[in-house]
């Protein structure tokens, strides 16, 4: 037994070896990912436990006090500002449990006869592909953009103009609406020293440690960047239901789900591909009212249900069933219980796999 177990070990460190060593993405930039990404969404406690991560895979206080800096140009000051106030928060933590945080150096002064618009409009054309990009139907924005964005911010020599790509590529994608500048900034990656196989990763990096969301929106621009089949991902706005905070539940779903109480009903939020496992409702009904994106319910022995906004569906008791997000879009249902008798309970019973979800039709 203790022979096989050994095996086993050495088999799946092998294995996790391997899947590191196709990774193109160093620990460092995967880092700058994970915090630019949740920069964007305003989720500070992701932010700082990604921000302590940052530190423990070698960046320095002044590398990430750099890019959430730098990312006020692309998700506003408030984002911005709320970020910088969580990464001195998680520096003062790291100071009071002893832990070693490298402050790393600050970017080189510039001349006294710096220009900005000029040096501003040699990196924006080198982002763009060699031609200059004037926006003549805003000229002060054109302004903004090449003296203060691109000489301003990009001549700041402690991020190298790479890493300031991945962190910019990342945030736009977790923000919806956004895709236009996502696509040019993937394209414009390649010509600031990302690599293709880089950009690759990005997507995959979301995936893991920020959301399928996310890393659809990214998988989708890199996709059509490198003229590559691509699955759209249909999202929903909160600001017309909730999303909530992250499920208690969790570990009965497979993927990211979030809860939002609201009086007598809750707006269940699943991500893409997200669902809970098989379950019976005891001696109670349940009620699903999809609200916004789509999804699927199904009943044991019977064919799935297509979930769109307006779907009403009443779970009888004692129904073994399930019910989430379709593989390319988000999905969001009203859910109460009712008929509820004395002694009601919910079992939960095994995940709905892949080879099953993936045959959803």
């Amino acid at each position: 037994m203790n022979k096989v177990i050994i095996i086993l070990a050495v088999v799946v460190a092998a294995l996790q070896v391997k899947a590191q060593a196709v990774m193109n993405l160093t620990d460092r930039q995967q880092a700058l990912v994970v915090i630019a990404a949740n920069e964007a969404k305003g989720d500070i406690k992701a932010l700082k436990q990604a921000v302590n991560n940052g530190f423990e895979n070698g960046l320095t206080i002044n590398e990430i006090k750099e890019a959430l800096s730098q990312l006020y140009a692309y998700t506003g000051f408030p984002r911005s500002l709320n970020a910088l106030g969580a990464l001195q928060q998680v520096i003062q933590q790291r100071t009071d449990a002893g832990m070693k945080t490298d402050e790393g150096r600050d970017a080189d002064p510039l001349p006294d006869d710096y220009d900005a618009l000029k040096q501003g409009t040699k990196v924006q054309t080198q982002l763009v592909g060699g031609q200059p990009f004037n926006y003549t139907f805003a000229p002060q924005t054109d302004y903004y953009l090449k003296a203060h964005l691109f000489g301003d911010i990009f001549a700041r020599n402690n991020l190298s103009f790479a890493a300031r790509e991945i962190v910019t590529v990342s945030a736009i994608a977790a923000l919806s609406g956004c895709e236009p500048q996502l696509k040019a900034h993937v394209s414009g990656a390649r010509n600031m020293g990302v690599t293709d196989a880089q950009l690759h990763d990005i997507p995959a990096v979301l995936r893991k440690r920020v959301g399928e969301a996310e890393a659809m929106r990214c998988q989708k621009a890199v996709a059509e960047v490198f003229g590559e089949p691509a699955q759209a991902v249909e999202t929903v706005d909160f600001n017309v239901w909730p999303k909530g905070t992250e499920n208690p539940y969790g570990k009965y779903f497979i993927g990211k789900s979030h809860l939002a109480p609201m009086g007598e009903v809750t707006n269940v939020t699943f991500e893409p591909r997200c669902r809970n496992n098989w379950h019976i409702h005891h001696k109670s009904v349940q009620v699903l009212i999809c609200v916004a994106g789509r999804g699927w319910y199904q009943e044991w022995g019977k064919p799935a249900v297509p979930m769109t906004p307006g779907t009403v569906i009443a779970i009888p008791a004692e129904v073994k069933h399930w019910h989430g997000a379709a593989k390319d879009a988000w999905f969001q249902h009203l859910t109460y219980m009712t008929k509820v008798e004395a002694g009601a309970s919910n079992e939960w019973l095994e995940p709905v796999a892949d080879e099953w979800y993936d045959n959803v039709k």
